[in-house]
């Protein structure tokens, strides 16, 4: 939809005059159709998963709702006026001074990625940012589709971080067209469940899939890493690389969701899908343990704030369960890494 408004309103000369009845929206479009349609294929062909695994199509069925939910729904508010706001701002900001067509046209695209970066980190970091990204960690299995999944709160956000790099930077629309055409395709790519020679060497420069996968680790010490959306540079710069083959993809103690679920789930911090009354024994010390055991979730999470209460009931509630004998994790509280 973003990229319907913005090719909408451009005219390259060279395709009105090779196919007159075709737009730039057309040609884009049908890049990005073909790209996601053939890493499907290749999915399907190669990794089995949706023709053997139950959760692999509900993830595929939950993740194309989503797309089509928020497709709709943007179009609905008509959110992203950005090629308007790049034509009233091309020309001036940080790239007033870069002349050169091509040159702009790079530096408008790493400026872009390096944004992206830190609004992935952000929404890592911040609590009120994670309640909604942790929609797209909640996929049990990464594939193609899982690019799409995204709660619509996130999506509009990140609309409004776009507009205002166009703002500060005063890129031209064309280039906010194809930096966001190479981007989604770059999604695409690094979210599908596919490996292939040279994608190590391939990693050293851009995210690929296994890159990408360790982003989607169960363990937080793992997908709190990886945050780049084309190049993997920036990961490598700040510190935040890692090359790990994941045990578990997704979100702990997270059931596999579907599309109601997931829009509910993204204003969720805690999640308790069979929650069950406590049995406490009588007299037991209990505190101490919480304590210590809140302790080290904060701990793991690097002491960010906006958590206590939900480490407390969490540790709670793991400490009650295991003096009581437990069962697993049949009426543990659910909370998101």
């Amino acid at each position: 939809m973003i990229l319907s408004n913005l090719t909408s309103h451009l005219k390259f000369p060279s395709i009105d005059r090779l196919w007159p009845d075709v737009t730039v929206e057309d040609v884009l479009s049908a890049v990005i159709l073909i790209t996601f349609a053939s890493l499907m294929a290749i999915e399907i062909r190669y990794g089995g998963g949706v023709r053997t695994d139950p959760s692999v199509r509900k993830s595929y069925r939950t993740n194309l709702s989503l797309f089509l939910f928020n497709d709709l729904l943007m179009s609905a508010l008509s959110v992203s006026s950005l090629l308007v706001l790049a034509e009233c701002h091309a020309g001036g900001g940080l790239l007033a001074g870069v002349s050169t067509p091509w040159l702009r046209g790079l530096l408008a695209l790493l400026l872009l990625d390096l944004v992206l970066y830190c609004w992935h980190w952000a929404s890592h970091r911040l609590p009120w940012l994670w309640l909604f990204h942790k929609v797209h960690h909640s996929d049990h299995s990464m594939n193609v589709t899982t690019g799409f999944r995204l709660h619509f709160a996130e999506v509009l956000l990140t609309v409004l971080v776009k507009a205002g790099f166009i703002v500060v930077t005063g890129v031209h629309a064309a280039q906010v067209l194809f930096s966001e055409a190479l981007i989604t395709l770059a999604v695409l790519f690094h979210h599908a469940d596919i490996s292939f020679p040279g994608e190590c060497r391939l990693g050293h420069i851009f995210i690929v899939p296994s890159l990408h996968r360790v982003h989607h680790s169960a363990l937080r010490s793992e997908h709190d890493r990886n945050y780049g959306a084309l190049f993997s540079f920036w990961d490598r710069f700040f510190g935040t690389l890692l090359e790990v083959q994941p045990a578990q993809i997704g979100l702990r103690d997270v059931e596999p969701l579907n599309f109601t679920e997931t829009l509910k789930f993204g204003f969720t911090y805690v999640y308790m899908p069979t929650p069950r009354p406590l049995r406490l024994r009588p007299r037991q010390p209990l505190e101490p343990m919480i304590a210590e055991a809140a302790y080290f979730r904060a701990e793991k999470r690097g002491f960010v704030p906006g958590f206590e209460m939900f480490d407390w009931l969490a540790a709670e509630r793991e400490i009650e369960e295991r003096l009581n004998g437990g069962s697993g994790n049949a009426g543990a509280v659910r909370q998101t890494p």
